[in-house]
Parts: structure tokens; sequence; C-alpha cells
């Protein structure tokens, strides 16, 4: 029997499909290594797009730390700005090291300083890494130096609010506290314990207020650093660190070399007993000098440790002629030798000096607010400062209902109105801004629970704007904080 070789038309169709079926498996195992690849890739990507936003942030941690240094440096302390256009000064681009030592990034820095009036510093800060320099993050970073305008109170000496007395914002001081009115921020003391004598209304009947202890060999009471009837003792801290109003004479000085610059220096003679200077609402302020005052009134002399009646003029009399300046664009008017008299409109951002320097204390200057000073509105846009070497006062024949807009500062007196031999009670005293005061503040003079002379209702409300936009010039406390943070 004879067999025919059949062909296998098979064998050349499974070689075809064979080929494409490993032609697919190769380019579908060489699509799955490029993903892989590609996927590796986006992750690194990701890694230094997040690394690059910790460098950003170590940047700007760097330029916080480089200004509480160097406060005012905002050329990364170069004292030049490689842009050459101004501020922002920059770019300033600094190695971004690991924790090992090992350099794997870099930051770029752009710094604007703050405007006048300000304490406020930009930090714009760009990091990057040097595996991928294209992927970049970019922060702003603002910092600031709280001012001691940011107190809606501050005292070196012991404080008494009594029952009808209202402070609005935050309130420091160096010594003890008896609280009775009613607060809606913090109220910090530097003192863990007070005594509190019949000033504060604590001696005379062998006992004392809770939880304070009688101490009957000065007739006086032991007490916590702050106490009293207040309700909102949860806000109530101490002790706290103290604040010295002595450093800021180096303030006064460079305050009295802008206001030089600009014109706006104004120095008394033996001929005048200094200036009555009243805002007005276009923006600018009219100054007189004054030649002479009205007849001295009896009152409590410095001393109230120890009590005497002195007679002391306070009011202006006679005046020279009037003339009318726009408010400095260094926001600083500065008088020497002589006493202020402040009253008026403001309408935009200055500080008000009355002081003789170098310091001397039989030489120190007071400023009177003989009259409503309040601000064209109460916005922001209106700030005011009045720093007064010696006294802040309130004279005897101001307004029944007085206003006072500004941040008031008595570096070695007093913020007050005094007691009088002839008491005058007045109705109502507001101050919208903040008192910083050196010894012993107050608006009312009471014996027991009755009003004795001053006046009879005060409220004090904080001004939120001016923390870190205080008054031009004002003397600020403590380092750069940071304030806010925003990825651009």
């Amino acid at each position: 029997m004879m067999f025919k070789r059949v062909k296998n038309r098979n064998r050349g169709f499974i070689m075809v499909v064979t080929m494409v079926i490993s032609f697919l498996l190769l380019v579908l195992s060489g699509g799955l290594a490029m993903l892989g690849i590609l996927q590796q890739r986006l992750y690194n990507q990701q890694i230094s797009k997040q690394q690059a936003l910790h460098i950003a942030e170590a940047g700007a941690n760097y330029y916080r730390w480089h200004l509480a240094h160097a406060q005012n440096d905002y050329m990364d302390g170069t004292g030049s700005d490689p842009g050459g256009g101004g501020a922002p000064y920059g770019p300033y681009v600094h190695n971004y090291s690991d924790p090992t030592g090992v350099i794997t990034g870099k930051f770029q820095l752009d710094i604007t300083p703050p405007p006048v009036g300000s304490t406020i510093v930009r930090v714009k800060a760009t990091g990057w890494t040097d595996k991928y320099p294209q992927v970049k993050r970019t922060l702003e970073i603002r910092y600031g130096i709280p001012s001691l305008a940011h107190y809606s109170f501050f005292t070196s000496a012991d404080a008494w609010f009594g029952a009808s007395e209202t402070v609005i914002g935050e309130m420091h001081a160096n010594g003890g506290v008896r609280m009775d009115g009613s607060n809606d921020s913090v109220i910090a003391s530097a003192r863990q314990n007070f005594t509190c004598t019949s000033s504060f209304g604590c001696s005379g009947s062998g006992t004392c207020q809770s939880p304070c202890n009688w101490i009957a060999t000065s007739t006086s009471c032991n007490c916590p650093g702050i106490f009293g009837a207040g309700a909102s003792n949860n806000l109530w801290q101490f002790p706290v660190p103290q604040i010295q109003l002595s450093g800021i004479t180096a303030d006064l000085d460079a305050m009295r070399a802008k206001a030089t610059s600009s014109g706006s220096y104004f120095k008394a003679n033996g001929s005048t007993k200094g200036y009555h200077v009243t805002f007005n609402a276009a923006g600018t302020f009219t100054i007189r000098t004054v030649t002479s005052l009205m007849s001295a009134v009896n009152q409590y002399g410095d001393d109230w440790n120890n009590p005497a009646w002195v007679n002391y003029a306070e009011q202006y009399n006679a005046q020279g002629t009037a003339n009318t300046y726009s408010l400095p664009a260094a926001g600083v008017i500065f008088i020497e030798d002589g006493d202020a008299w402040v009253d008026g409109t403001v309408k935009g951002r200055v500080t008000l000096v009355a002081a003789s320097l170098p310091d001397q204390v039989n030489k120190r200057r007071t400023i009177f607010i003989n009259n409503n000073l309040q601000y064209l509105s109460r916005n922001g846009d209106n700030v005011l400062g009045l720093i007064a070497q010696k006294d802040i006062r309130v004279p005897r024949y101001a307004p029944d209902n007085l206003i006072i807009d500004a941040i008031l500062l008595a570096q070695w007196g007093r913020v007050y109105r005094n007691v009088y031999s002839s008491p005058s009670i007045k109705t109502s005293i507001e101050v919208y801004g903040g008192i910083i005061t050196n010894l012993t503040w107050t608006w009312t003079w009471v014996n027991g629970a009755s009003v004795k002379d001053g006046y009879t209702n005060t409220r004090q409300i904080y001004d939120s704007n001016v923390t870190y936009s205080p008054p031009p010039s004002f003397p600020t406390s403590g380092e750069y904080a940071f304030i806010s943070w925003e990825e651009k």
C-alpha cells in the first residue's frame, strides 16, 4: 500500500501567530517597563515637589533667624539688591543641605521691607531640589514685630480697675492688678503676689477680700498677682516676664532725627511754654506757640505714695501765630524743651513726641489732652501715637464727656486725670487705642464706693489695627513673630 505525504498547512500559520503574540508580549512588557519608569519618575517628582516645599519653608525660617540677629536688614546681609529694581530685594539664592550635610537643593529669597508705619516683613521663598530643578514651590510668609501699641493697657506699676471700668483688649502690668471691672482679653501681671494697700481699697478693716490675707504689721493685704471681683478670671495670667519702658530713649532720639529731616521738629525757647497742636480733618495740623498759662490749680503732686498738694498750671492762655502743615512723610512731629497741648481730628498716621534730650529728670516733658481728640474714622487708616517723656494728662477743665483716639505712652510718668482740692466730677471718658504708662494710671478717684473726683464712667477700647501697624516709629517689643503663610 502506498501512502501520500500530506503537507502541514497549519505550521506556517502557527508560526505567524506565535510571532505576533511574542511581539505583542514584547510591546506589552516594554510598555509595562516604560509605565514603571514613568511611574517611578512621577513618584520621584512628587517627592521632589514635597521636598521643594520643605526647602522653601527652610528658606523662610532662615530669614526669620536672620532678622532676629539683624532686625532692620532686608538685603540678606549683602547690602545690595541683585535685581536692582528696589523692593522686593533679591533674589538671594542659598544652597540647602540635608541632615548629613549633603547639598540637595536650593532656595531663593525675595524680601519686601515694612512700609512706613508697619513692622511687617514679607518673605517670598522659592525652593527646589538639584535633581528636579524645574519642580519649584513658592511661599509668601509675613513676619512682624508686635509694637507696644498692641496693648490696650500697659503699666510698669500696680493697677486697679473699678467695677464700672471696662478693658477691651490685652493688658499687661509689671506690678499687681486689682480687677473689679470687666475684660474681654488677657490680663497679665509680672507679679506672683501683690501687697494691696489703702490706695487699692485693701486696708483699714483688718480683713481682706478672698483670696487675700491680712498683713497686720503693714495694715494691708497679701494678694495674688491679679485678684478682684471681676468675672473673667479665666483670662488672668501671672506671673509673666516684665517689660521695661526705660529703653525707648533711643527710639526718641531716632524720632527726633526723622522729624528734623522732614521739617516737623519744633523747639521751645525761654519765652514759650511749649506748643498747642490741633489736628485737622484735611490731613494737616495747626501749631501755635504757647506763650503763657492760666492760673495754677491746687492738686496732687507727683509722689502718690506721700501725697502733697501743689499748685500746677495746666491750661494754655496766650498763644502765638498759627501755622498749618501737612502731616510729615516720616510720620513724626517732635516738640523739644516744651510741653504740648493736643486736640482735633486726625486724618492719617502720625506720632507726636514731647521730650527734652538728653534725658534729665527735671526737664522731662508732658502732653495735655485739653479737648476731644478723634480719628476721622476708626478704620485703621488713621492712627495717632502720643509719647510724653513725663506725663500724659487730662486737665481739670477738659470736657465732661471726653473722647481720645490715640495710643498714649508716658515713658517716666503716668497717663491720668489728677485729683484736685476743689473736686470736679465728670461723666465719661473713652479711649480708643491704648494706654502705656510707667507709673500708676487713673481717670477716677474714689472714696469707698463713691467717686471723689475725675470721670465716673471709663471705657477702654482696643484698636486691633495697631499690633503690627502701629503709629510711625512707635516702640516695639520682642522679636519678629509669624503672622501668615501662603503658597503662591
